[in-house]
């Protein structure tokens, strides 16, 4: 659930069109359609999607997992600044924190869906050869907030689970390739990624002129940072019971792993593909991110076969998303915690089909990445103040437990004390009673 609600159809979109994409347009001022540009296209796709946006999302899922279930809060973004604001945060200011991370969250998942319908869009078009356009793109939409809210009606413990489980199985069947050429993307790959971590987490580009910098990392900034409210609230949801060591592994480190095997075997395939002829992903570029997937599958055995499979991904992908954002974004916006009306879940299962449909038709893709930037500032300045407010309530435990645990101590010494000078009392009667006889 933690995979398909989190990252599901970007790793579908993305994952063969990025590295193509940074291999003709690549980084760092390296030549294009290079080895070296090839190199750094499957680094920085591990970078976008590596530990960053998972450190993001367990930052706020952390935070409102603790106060939700060990403070008794609401499941609101504003119970989790009560250590920094005190009491204002059920005041004008903690509505006004609800509403913007409500807001954000809306717009990252619509932006997110709009990614799903232009590719299940465009793997239509690829298989069963109909228009991609803005009436089919609309009926994917239509199609698929029946299904979400279908699934929604259904609760966590049957659909989204059932839904996870069967996608990530399926995403396992498509995981197909070069295998050696996988194998070895992956490792050279991960070890240029953890050795260039700073590097690149700091890199901006002041004095080259271009934009690559906004146009893909400070994009994706934004896009984490837009759905950390509802993968947090998600990710909390599902986590109950957990150690702090146990959510933060499960968290980071486990999907980590998973996204760079993806992209190891996409990106790994596209780049493959590419470079020793067997297809020409390049000018597939030219006609859209989205058609870079399906014309790679026609690079490998049984084309036809992979595209309706990765198409049937994508719907799911798109159905656990939209559904575990309509269950988030029903309980951001009421003050009880627990599971929000099914009426709540209706009005924003409609809300975010309509501001998908109109991204869409303001300007496709374009829009889509402009309004997920915009609409991730403010939620980015709250952050700062989740990481104050979760280090407070964190370090107080820490000390309480530090506490509890020398009290403990304590009191296990004092019995143990009393004990030996119990038996010590009572050898010393026996032997004055040996003694006397």
């Amino acid at each position: 659930m933690l995979f398909a609600a989190g990252m599901g159809i970007g790793l579908v979109f993305w994952g063969a069109a990025e590295p193509i994409s940074h291999f003709v347009t690549p980084p760092e001022g390296l030549p294009p359609q290079s080895m070296d540009a090839a190199r750094a296209s499957m680094r920085y796709a591990f970078f976008h999607w590596g530990l960053h946006p998972w450190a993001i999302y367990a930052l706020i899922g952390l935070a409102m997992a603790w106060f939700q279930y060990n403070r008794n809060g609401r499941g609101l973004i504003s119970d989790m600044l009560q250590p920094v604001i005190g009491h204002h945060h059920r005041g004008w200011f903690g509505k006004l924190v609800n509403i913007t991370a409500v807001v954000a969250t809306a717009i990252g998942v619509a932006t997110t869906l709009g990614f799903g319908t232009i590719q299940i869009a465009a793997g239509l078009q690829r298989v069963f050869g109909v228009s991609a356009g803005v009436p089919l793109q609309l009926t994917v939409i239509v199609v698929a907030f029946v299904l979400y809210m279908a699934s929604t009606a259904s609760g966590v413990e049957r659909g989204i689970k059932w839904l996870s489980n069967f996608n990530l199985a399926l995403a396992a069947v498509l995981l197909l390739g070069p295998t050696g050429f996988i194998f070895d993307t992956f490792t050279t790959t991960l070890g240029s990624y953890l050795n260039q971590l700073v590097t690149m987490s700091l890199r901006m580009s002041p004095f080259s002129g271009s934009t690559w910098v906004a146009d893909w990392t400070i994009f994706y900034w934004a896009w984490w940072i837009a759905w950390a409210p509802f993968v947090g609230s998600f990710i909390a949801r599902v986590s109950r019971g957990r150690s702090v060591r146990e959510f933060v592994v499960g968290v980071v480190l486990a999907p980590t792993l998973l996204g760079f095997l993806w992209f190891s075997v996409f990106g790994g395939t596209a780049l493959w593909s590419q470079l020793f002829g067997h297809a020409d992903l390049v000018q597939a570029l030219g006609n859209g991110y989205e058609t870079v997937l399906f014309t790679m599958f026609d690079s490998l055995p049984a084309s036809l076969l992979l595209s309706v499979l990765a198409l049937v991904l994508l719907t799911i992908f798109f159905v656990t998303s939209a559904d575990s954002a309509v269950l988030v974004l029903a309980s951001m916006s009421i003050d009880e915690a627990g599971d929000p009306p099914l009426s709540r879940k209706l009005v924003w299962g409609v809300a975010v089909a309509l501001i998908a449909a109109v991204l869409l038709l303001a300007g496709g893709l374009d829009a889509l990445q402009s309004m997920i930037t915009i609409a991730a500032l403010p939620f980015a300045l709250l952050m700062v103040l989740v990481m104050v407010s979760l280090y407070r309530v964190l370090d107080a435990e820490h000390h309480r437990q530090r506490r509890l645990a020398q009290r403990t101590r304590h009191i296990i010494e004092a019995w143990i004390e009393r004990e030996q000078m119990a038996q010590e009392d009572a050898r010393a009667k026996a032997e004055r009673t040996v003694g006397g006889d």
